[in-house]
């Protein structure tokens, strides 16, 4: 069965409605981030009314012991489960195929990521090897888009992130990324674990 619903008015009266439960009810339905300046103009309400309406929904979740909150992630707003309850919904999902990033994918997001705008010539200089396949499942997922083209020989493509590459991994924006020295003192602490 389809439902269907009427046509939203060009302002929702906020005080016939409480903005919190407005809030919840976008975030709920919305399979990405919502932004504050789409939440504004949904429910026309202000960013400052917006913001202290997620406070409240999150203090509540907290004093009532939900298992989710609210959280700024790739430039928006979106719901999500609580670090404690992540082998329950492996759990749910147990039966369900998930694709991970291989790990010479994940090296180049992480070269495109930290370097962006780059070039294709550029990440296999860096690696030492084709990156063909890599970009390709990278382009596939949404996690990188081209972004124009460089102005040297042969007019390579420039890569850099999307959204989608922040909503990934839980960042609210690029400045969120790790500081190199960060990085490689994190990969080289987990070295001797590996082996």
């Amino acid at each position: 069965m389809i439902m269907e619903y009427p046509e939203p008015a060009e302002k929702i009266e906020t005080a016939a409605q409480p903005l919190e439960p407005v809030i919840e009810a976008l975030l709920f339905a919305a399979d990405t981030p919502v932004t504050l300046a789409r939440l504004t103009e949904i429910t026309g309400a202000d960013d400052t009314a917006i913001r202290e309406a997620i406070d409240r929904l999150n203090q509540t979740y907290a004093e009532t012991g939900r298992a989710f909150r609210i959280s700024r992630v790739a430039q928006g707003y979106q719901l999500y489960t609580l670090p404690e309850y992540a082998d329950w919904i492996r759990r749910l999902y147990a039966h369900t195929r998930i694709q991970r990033l291989s790990a010479a994918a994940l090296e180049v997001l992480a070269i495109i990521a930290y370097k962006q705008p780059i070039t294709r010539p550029e990440i296999e200089q860096l690696r030492g090897v084709d990156c063909s396949a890599p970009l390709l499942t990278l382009l596939e997922r949404g996690l990188i888009v081209t972004a124009g083209r460089a102005h040297r020989p042969g007019n390579p493509f420039l890569y850099r992130t999307t959204r989608e590459f922040l909503r990934y991994f839980g960042l609210e924006s690029l400045d969120d990324l790790p500081r190199l020295e960060e990085l490689g003192e994190f990969l080289a602490a987990r070295e001797p674990e590996s082996e």
